[in-house]
């Protein structure tokens, strides 16, 4: 029977899932886990999206690098294929309950675990939105620590593990996408999907990639942009975040919805309002463009009738404002959204 100690501790450790700080939230979540399970030593590992590799994100007795090698090991065994498919988390000592290969009997428990001086381990799979995505692992020199009892209690708290484990679940932005909008989170080692989520088709388009370079560098937090995807178009916005806790890297969430150009506008117009909010005269305009200055100062008049705005200072203050933007890299460092502090020094400097 569960103590009022155990209960305690498991729900502790769901209520870490709301913390921010993930990485400071898992090694939390092991003091916890060490108020209900016994154990000598542990590991959190979770799986890298990109290399599909097992990352430690925390751990008592274990190495990061020990942990991730042996983790490289285990997923070759037909354990791990064991573990993976059940929802109860597998024990040395119940292992003879169990369909499958016997751990005690196989190499790795053999000249991995016993010479450690282990002799019992519990092992689960964590899963968020339906994904795998990591394993914790217990390890203890007391044999039979892990009973039946022991391994239900685990499998209550493997939910609020896997949520703490998965790199997707944490970054900015998400919690506030638009429904149905397409999304992808770009760093510098590749794009990662979002569970739920289709991919971002803007994300193919080679200029845009190099725009998102050059956002991630800028140090911005945040730009609102169209931009145009097959025949259509659509709104983007980027942000800047953090995709952890394990492989922690700088990431930049893209998320696209379709939209037609707002106002009526055509592509060309955009184009001219985009210049015209960064500050550009008409005679720069018509040469970065290669128009004549009269064709540009007649686009300047359409989109001042479409807006309903009075003046072009205040269509540009518009444009910025919604996002009414096709901006090439070189125009970001006025139109990407910073921290106040960050603004005002760059004024300064100005």
């Amino acid at each position: 029977m569960l103590t009022h100690q155990q209960i305690a501790a498991a729900t502790r450790i769901g209520m870490l899932t709301r913390e921010r700080d993930t990485a400071t939230a898992c090694d939390q979540a092991l003091w916890e886990l060490g108020r209900a399970l016994p154990f000598d030593a542990v590991t959190l590992l979770g799986i890298d999206p990109l290399s599909g590799e097992h990352v430690q994100i925390a751990g008592v007795g274990y190495t990061a690098e020990t942990s991730q090698a042996l983790a490289a090991e285990f997923v070759s065994t037909p354990w791990y294929r064991n573990v993976v498919r059940q929802n109860l988390p597998r024990s040395i000592s119940e292992d003879a309950d169990d369909p499958g290969p016997r751990f005690r009997h196989g190499w790795f428990y053999a000249e991995r675990v016993r010479p450690a001086g282990f002799r019992d381990g519990l092992t689960g799979a964590l899963r968020h939105e339906g994904r795998l995505v990591g394993l914790i692992h217990l390890s203890t020199e007391e044999a039979d620590a892990y009973d039946t009892e022991a391994r239900h209690l685990l499998a209550s708290i493997l939910p609020a593990l896997g949520v703490l484990t998965d790199p997707t679940a944490h970054a900015d932005g998400l919690d506030d996408l638009p429904p149905g909008a397409g999304a992808g989170l770009v760093t510098p080692d590749g794009v990662i999907d979002l569970p739920g989520r289709a991919p971002a088709g803007s994300l193919r388009d080679e200029d845009l990639a190099r725009l998102v370079e050059v956002f991630a560098l800028s140090r911005g937090l945040r730009l609102r942009m169209l931009w145009p995807v097959g025949s259509g178009w659509c709104r983007l916005v980027l942000r800047r975040c953090t995709v952890g806790p394990g492989a922690a890297r700088d990431a930049v969430l893209v998320h696209e919805e379709r939209a037609e150009l707002p106002y009526g506008l055509s592509p060309r117009e955009l184009e001219v309002l985009t210049r015209a909010a960064r500050g550009q005269t008409n005679q720069a305009i018509a040469q970065a463009l290669f128009l004549s200055p009269r064709t540009v100062h007649s686009h300047i008049e359409h989109l001042l009738r479409k807006t309903g705005c009075a003046s072009r200072a205040e269509a540009t203050a518009l444009a910025v404002r919604d996002g009414v933007l096709r901006p090439a890299p070189e125009d970001l460092e006025y139109f990407v959204e910073r921290a106040p502090a960050a603004r005002e020094k760059g004024e300064n400097r100005r």
